[in-house]
This record gives C-alpha cells, structure tokens and sequence, in this order.
C-alpha cells in the first residue's frame, strides 16, 4: 500500500526543505532524500553569504525578500544566529572598471547602499590585496555570512514540527499517474500524492524525464573551494568577502582559515561532485596575484554543483503540460541566501496562492518564475 500525503517533495536540500517548511501547517507533506542524509550535495558544501549585490534582478528581489529572516529568525527557528556582518567587495583590475560600473549601475534601483569606494579604503579593509592590481571596487556593506547547516536544520525542525517527514535513502525510480494521484516508487516504498514538487537540484531535469515531462535546460555547474591558512600574523575575520568583479575568484575568511575558489563553472553531469586538481591550481594562481598570500599548505578541498537555466533565474509553478507536477529548481549559486524568499514563494504558488506580497513588492512576477517562459 502506497503512503498518501497532499504533496510529495523530492529532494531534501534547501529548495525542498524550505518549500516544505511553509507548506507543512495544514497539509501532510513527505520529502523524498535519494541519499542518506539531507543536503549532501550542494547544500552541505556551500559557501554561503547573504549580498544584495550579486545575481540576476529576480535573485536579488528574492534575497532581499528574506534579509530580515536571517537577521532576526524567530525562536522557534533556531536558537543560535542564522548571520552575521561580513561585508562584500567586489574588486576590479584597470581593464574591468567599466564592467564594475555596470554592476553597480545595475544593483543600486534596488540596493542603494551598495556603493564605490576608494582604492585607499578597500586596501585598508583587506591590506592583502596588491596595490597594483586593484584601481576600483564596491562595497555591499549589508552582507552576512550565512549559516549554511543551521539554517537548513531550522527548515527541517520546522517542517517536522508541523507533521511532515523526510524519508532518505529514498530516490524516486519511477513515476505513475493513475486516480488524479501521481505513484512513486522508491527503495523505501511507494508514496502517492495528488502533486509532486520537483525539487531534486542537479537532478531536477532527470526527475522530469521519469516524470514524462519536458525537461527546461537545468545545466550543473561545478564549483571549486579550497581552504587554505591566513599568512602568519594576520588576522583576517573583519575582512569582507573578496570577489573579483568578472567573477574570477573570491576569497573569504572563515573560522581562521581563507576559502578561496576560481568562481568555475564547468558544465557537468548529475553528480558527486569532486574538485580537480587544475582548477585547484587556478584558484591558487589567481589569488596570488592578486594578493600577497601565499598558499603553500591545502588543508581541505571539495566542489559542488550550481544548477541554473538557461537565463539564470529559479524555476518555480506548475508544469503547463503535466498534471500535478510543480518546479522548484534552478536555484543556482543564491539556494541558502534565497531560501526564505524562495521556500514561502513556492509554497504559496504550490496550494494556488500569488507569490507573497513582499515579493511582489520587489517587482517579481509569476511569469518571471513560471516553466512556461523557458519553452517559448
């Protein structure tokens, strides 16, 4: 006998588990996990912050819809913070100013304190960075460091609290359409709902194809990240996040330690993502001359996977072609950092609401989200 709920949700990383967390009060929900824990793959190896300054207009909407949230959760949520300052600069070399422009052209509409400053003053945030290399920058002075793991444990609590369950070590192998209830077959069993969520990441396009519907393009990217020690003496925890404003690399310290990454997007499978060691060699190349660290120990390295469309903004609604089968994918590299926004938007499109109010405050539209401006 199948286990029947009102929405069957695949895939328990921050897109499944934030859509359920809203969607739990006064429906029974069920999350599908293929792996043996939550959040395995992009969600446990992101390196997260919260900027106004970084992404697609609808990204950026999103992620101010929840900058609140994570600065001041409710109880309930957590009971450690979810951020805190951090800062973020972007910096440029003399043949990208005009591409830093741009961006800070194209942020301020909706983030007007997001703004230039000087060579002298970035220097004097984080005194690593060559002189010669650096002739412009622009500081987001509302980012936060994110995190990652408390906030998606507080989405879980959250979901659990209101009835729902996550099963792992349960991936969805099959799929039947029969009584207006969508039947899945997995190792743990077979569940049936009238609406399925597609929330499964990098495998979004794969659970569409068991599905029978159209895939929308989802493309898994794979990121880089090294951890490496700050240069003996220096004290990095008041600098910002470091990125370069053609998206180079970054870098940014964390518990005494400097992540660095080429900021790489290599289009690849589905998949257990692993670094490789080329692009390690970039990262370390990059930074150095940009910098005067130094990286002459690794102490750990890792890659995740970012999954984005063809335009770069999430995929949230109902298949216009497949009865009971709603999108929540796409999220890209801004999955933790849009996550309230995201989970309480796809929630409400989900039970046939319009997107929350705030949102649409911030000029987002369910055209801009809908899968059916992907097949056009």
């Amino acid at each position: 006998m199948a286990r029947e709920c009102d929405f069957l949700v695949i895939g328990a990383g921050i897109a499944g588990t934030s859509c359920a967390h809203w969607l739990a009060p006064g429906r029974s929900v069920i999350v599908l996990e293929m792996e043996d824990r939550p959040g395995y793959h992009t969600t446990g190896r992101s390196v997260a912050v919260y900027t106004e300054a970084y992404g697609p207009r609808v990204i950026r909407a999103l992620a101010i819809s929840g900058g609140d949230f994570f600065r001041r959760p409710p109880s309930s949520f957590t009971e450690i913070p979810l951020a805190r300052p951090h800062g973020f600069l972007f910096i440029a070399r003399e043949d990208q100013k005009p591409a830093l422009h741009s961006a800070l052209a194209a942020v301020q509409p909706l983030s007007p304190e997001i703004h230039e400053v000087g060579v002298e003053e970035a220097l004097s945030m984080v005194p690593v960075i060559r002189p010669d290399y650096l002739a412009a920058a622009i500081l987001d002075p509302n980012t936060m460091a994110l995190d990652v793991d408390a906030i998606h444990q507080g989405y879980m609590r959250g979901l659990r609290r209101a009835g729902a369950e996550i099963v792992t070590g349960a991936p969805a192998e099959s799929f039947e359409r029969r009584g207006g209830k969508w039947h899945v077959r997995t190792p743990a069993g077979e569940f049936a709902a009238p609406v399925v969520i597609n929330a499964a990441g990098a495998w979004a396009d794969v659970v569409a194809e068991r599905v029978g519907a159209r895939a929308i393009g989802l493309q898994p990217k794979r990121r880089t990240v090294i951890a490496f020690p700050l240069p003996e003496g220096v004290d990095g925890r008041s600098w910002p996040v470091c990125v370069d404003t053609e998206e180079e690399f970054y870098f940014k310290v964390d518990a005494g330690v400097v992540l660095g990454s080429p900021a790489d997007e290599t289009p690849v499978p589905p998949q257990d993502a692993q670094p490789e060691e080329l692009d390690i060699a970039i990262t370390v190349d990059r930074i150095e001359r940009a910098t005067t660290m130094k990286v002459t120990r690794i102490i750990r390295r890792w890659a995740g996977l970012r999954s984005f469309v063809s335009d770069g903004v999430p995929v949230l609604g109902y298949d216009p072609d497949v009865e009971g089968f709603f999108w929540c994918a796409g999220q890209g590299g801004y999955g933790i950092e849009t996550s309230n926004g995201m989970g309480r938007s796809s929630a409400a499109l989900a039970v046939g609401d319009t997107l929350p109010e705030d949102v649409r405050a911030l000029g987002v539209t369910e055209a801009d989200l809908h899968p059916a401006r992907l097949r056009r």
